[in-house]
C-alpha cells in the first residue's frame, strides 16, 4: 500500500502517518525500487491501534508506552490512570459550571466588577446608593481583589461582616457619608484637616478583624506600597491614617 491508501483505510491522514513516524510509533515500511514506502497489512493494524489510543484520550507517550509492551500487560494500567484523570476532569467540569450557575443565578445580574461571588454580588446591590462614587467604585474593585486574594472561607467571613455593617442602623449613611468626604480629599492636601474627618468616618463604616492582615500592618511593604499609590495623596492619608486607628483599637 502506498501512505495515501493506508491512511485511508485506517481513516487518518498522512500528515498523521507521517508524524508517528518522526514520533517512533509506527515502523518505517520498506521502499519499492521507484523510491515509494510500501504499507503491509501489519502497518495498518499498528496503526489503527494507534488511532483507538488516541481517541481514547492517550498521550502519544502513553501510545509509545501501551505498544512497547509485546503482550499489551501496560494497557489496562494505562487506561485505569487515564479513567481517573478523566473522573477528576469530569469533577472540576461540574464544580465549575456550579459556580457559572451560581453566578448567573446571581439577582440583578453581574455587576461590572464580576465575576464574584454572590455574596459579593449582594453587597454590591447594597452599595448600590453610590454608584456615582469614584470612591465607591474604586472600594468595590479592591474588595473584589480581596475575595479573590483572601480564598473562600476568608472572603466570606469579609464579605459577610461588611454585609452586617450596611445592614446595621444607618449603616448605608455612614457609608454614603464616608464616601463622600473621601471623594471631596481627591484634590486635596494631605495636610488638609478634613482628612481626619474622612478617616474617622472610615472607621466607623468598618468592622473590626475584617481586614487583611497585609493592609492593617503599615510596613515598607511592596503590595500596601502599591495600595497607597492608587489613591491621590489626601484620600491615601486618610485610608493610612484610619487602619492605623484601626490597628491601635485592636
Amino acid at each position: 500500500m502506498r501512505i495515501g491508501e493506508l491512511a485511508a483505510a485506517v481513516g487518518v491522514t498522512t500528515r498523521a502517518v507521517r508524524h508517528y513516524h518522526h514520533q517512533g510509533l509506527l515502523p518505517e515500511p520498506e521502499r519499492r525500487a521507484n523510491g515509494y514506502r510500501d504499507y503491509t497489512l501489519r502497518h495498518a493494524v499498528v496503526l489503527a491501534r494507534i488511532r483507538r489510543l488516541t481517541e481514547l484520550g492517550l498521550g502519544l507517550a502513553e501510545v509509545r508506552d501501551v505498544l512497547a509492551e509485546d503482550a499489551g500487560k501496560d494497557l489496562v494500567e494505562v487506561l485505569g490512570e487515564l479513567d481517573a484523570d478523566l473522573a477528576r476532569q469530569e469533577a472540576a467540569i461540574r464544580e465549575r459550571r456550579a459556580r457559572l450557575k451560581a453566578l448567573l443565578d446571581i439577582k440583578g445580574g453581574l455587576p461590572a466588577e464580576g465575576p464574584v461571588s454572590p455574596r459579593l454580588a449582594a453587597l454590591f446591590r447594597d452599595m448600590s446608593q453610590v454608584t456615582d462614587s469614584p470612591m465607591a467604585a474604586k472600594d468595590r474593585e479592591l474588595l473584589a481583589l480581596i475575595e479573590t486574594a483572601a480564598g473562600d472561607e476568608t472572603g466570606e467571613a469579609v464579605m459577610a461582616a461588611l454585609g452586617d455593617a450596611l445592614a446595621v442602623p444607618g449603616g448605608q449613611e455612614r457609608a454614603l457619608a464616608a464616601y463622600a468626604l473621601l471623594d471631596d480629599l481627591a484634590d486635596a492636601d494631605p495636610a488638609d484637616p478634613r482628612v481626619d474627618e474622612a478617616a474617622r468616618a472610615l472607621v466607623d463604616c468598618l468592622p473590626r478583624g475584617v481586614l487583611p492582615e497585609t493592609l492593617e500592618n503599615d510596613s515598607d511593604d511592596s503590595f500596601l506600597r502599591a495600595f497607597y499609590a492608587d489613591f491621590p495623596p489626601a484620600q491615601a492619608e486618610a485610608v493610612r491614617r484610619a487602619l492605623a486607628l484601626i490597628t491601635e483599637q485592636g
